[in-house]
């Protein structure tokens, strides 16, 4: 196995366990305010990409002007941060494995589909932006996620090749988006069961969490 030059690190799910209160955000706004009909499975199913682009999902592009895109953006990512402040800290082992990583002289990054307001209130709240060379998010790229824009940037800012890049995530859309970048993946199972990434050759390993002893052989 190639050793890793730089690991892009996915946020929602994979950094911080966090995807059932984007899931009760969404739900209430796409039910209550905006009156989809949507099952909490249906919503999950939902739960990629950009904001604009799931509502272009489920309610049909143009339904909704720009500022009304917005303001529905900013009223659920307002309800999400309250709600999961409280609980808020990274996964289990992720600490101490960004630290080795920093020891290790390995360069990171951050490829989100989620917006700079979210990612801003993780890395200043958790004290971790000192870690990460780039930051891609949902605000820097054109196409999201299974499109490989997000990796790809996020690689040329560090300055290391597509192929000696390790990314770490919890989303199918999220591997295939790897897959098509050329690089290496490690599954968060924290939403997803391994059965649902069976179809991605770029897949190393499945964790649960960064206490995983199986990390330590992406150094060696």
């Amino acid at each position: 196995m190639l050793r890793p030059k730089a690991f892009i690190f996915d946020l929602n799910g994979t950094m911080i366990n966090d995807m059932e209160y984007h899931n009760a955000a969404w739900y209430a706004i796409l039910n209550d305010d905006l009156k989809a009909g949507l099952t909490k499975e249906e919503v999950k199913r939902q739960m990629y990409g950009k904001n604009e682009e799931l509502l272009d999902r489920v309610f049909g592009k143009g339904r909704f002007s720009q500022q009304e895109r917005d303001g529905i953006t900013r009223k659920k990512e307002l309800s999400y941060q309250a709600a999961f402040r409280p609980y808020l800290q990274l996964i289990a082992g992720l600490p101490s494995f960004l630290e080795k990583a920093d020891q290790h002289h390995i360069r990171m990054a951050i490829g989100s589909a989620a917006i700079t307001f979210n990612i801003d209130f993780v890395l200043d709240n958790l004290n971790i932006r000192h870690y990460f060379g780039a930051i891609v998010s949902a605000d820097d790229v054109t196409i999201s996620k299974p499109h490989p824009e997000t990796f790809l940037k996020a690689a040329e800012i560090l300055g290391v090749a597509p192929d000696a890049c390790f990314v770490f995530e919890d989303a199918p859309k999220g591997v295939e988006a790897a897959l098509n970048a050329g690089m290496s993946c490690v599954v968060l199972t924290t939403m997803h069961e391994k059965e649902e990434f069976s179809q991605y050759p770029n897949v190393l390993r499945y964790i649960a969490d960064y206490t995983d002893p199986s990390l330590d052989e992406l150094y060696t």
